[in-house]
């Protein structure tokens, strides 16, 4: 993941000239989303005193990351204003962050805007990317472009952005963990990142409510013919849980440990739209392509795709004629 001595040069000109900075990440952030972008607003911050730098998203953080320095600031975007810089984080298309018909300007080229991200279905729509595919979090790649500016980082940033490499790697699990996260992980504990604190708040702790919703999740699986291994959750399910939407986040996991399945999917149903999450463990299956025919996208392992509608189950039944050795009535 080479950064370009030029891009990094041509980003901190536009940051050092920018009146305001806002930090923008995806609709319904996960923890690489919510981790890159207080990491990258509280770097600004240190590095150019003074100026005013923003956190935003359309949703706020869920309450796992309720545990990060700086995550009470994130906001609903403000109006903007001449003068301001738009930084875009784990963010692949205009879409995602869902003021692409609202906020049409962020992506007109009315603002300079500067994007950090490392889905490979990235449509590179700002004026300077930053896009690596090869990165297994956009936390990675703001480490990497923190370091070629020689940007110091304390503990409560590094906090944040161990946080966004932790999750997308499922806890240095996941088979995008390569010896180049092992050394943004060990670069990042010495900068002070709170590792402990993260593991907790991530993998060892869970709400009732979310035990439950995933309880439905596991008893709700279906194996297809094609080797999937699908399971369906309905509005009504996540009002019975008491879980927000936000709770699904690591249960497509368990759905993906089935063994033998060629990818997992876990549909989930919320104010009309149906959400899917793809997952699979195999090297020759690309859940990307899989979510790209419902215009959705993400990685080869782990994807996603939202639709208009609402499930409805379907029932099949097949007769199985008796065999010489089955027993009569």
């Amino acid at each position: 993941m080479p950064i370009s001595v030029q891009d990094t040069k041509k980003a901190q000109t536009i940051l050092e000239k920018a009146q305001r900075i806002i930090c923008l990440c995806h609709r319904n952030p996960d923890g690489d989303a919510v981790g890159s972008l207080l990491g990258m607003g509280m770097l600004l911050e240190s590095v150019f005193p003074g100026k005013q730098v923003l956190f935003c998203c359309k949703d706020p953080a869920p309450d796992t990351f309720s545990i990060l320095p700086g995550v009470q600031r994130m906001q609903e975007l403000p109006e903007l204003y001449n003068g301001d810089t738009i930084v875009f984080l784990d963010c692949a298309e205009p879409k995602l962050t869902d003021f692409h018909e609202t906020h049409p300007q962020l992506f007109d080229k009315t603002y300079l805007t500067i994007n950090f991200d490392h889905h490979p279905t990235n449509a590179k729509f700002a004026d300077l990317n930053f896009i690596f595919p090869d990165a297994a979090s956009t936390c990675e790649i703001v480490v990497e472009f923190a370091d070629a500016l020689g940007w110091e980082m304390d503990s409560d940033i590094a906090t944040c952005l161990l946080t966004g490499v932790y999750t997308d790697t499922g806890g240095l699990l996941h088979s995008n963990t390569t010896a180049k996260v092992y050394r943004t992980v060990a670069r990042l504990l010495r900068a002070g990142a709170r590792k402990q604190a993260v593991v907790t708040a991530v993998f060892r702790t869970a709400k009732m409510s979310t035990l439950k919703l995933w309880g439905r999740v596991l008893e709700k699986i279906t194996l297809t013919e094609e080797g999937g291994a699908i399971s369906a959750l309905t509005q009504g399910d996540f009002r019975a849980t008491g879980a927000a939407y936000s709770e699904l986040t690591g249960a497509i996991d368990y759905v993906n440990a089935i063994p033998g399945m060629r990818f997992s999917l876990i549909l989930s149903e919320r104010d009309g739209i149906v959400k899917g999450s793809l997952r699979t463990l195999r090297d020759d299956v690309d859940v990307a392509k899989m979510a790209s025919k419902f215009s959705g996208g993400g990685h080869r392992k782990a994807a996603g795709f939202s639709l208009p509608g609402t499930l409805q189950p379907e029932v099949r039944w097949k007769v199985v004629e008796p065999t010489a050795d089955s027993p009569s009535s």
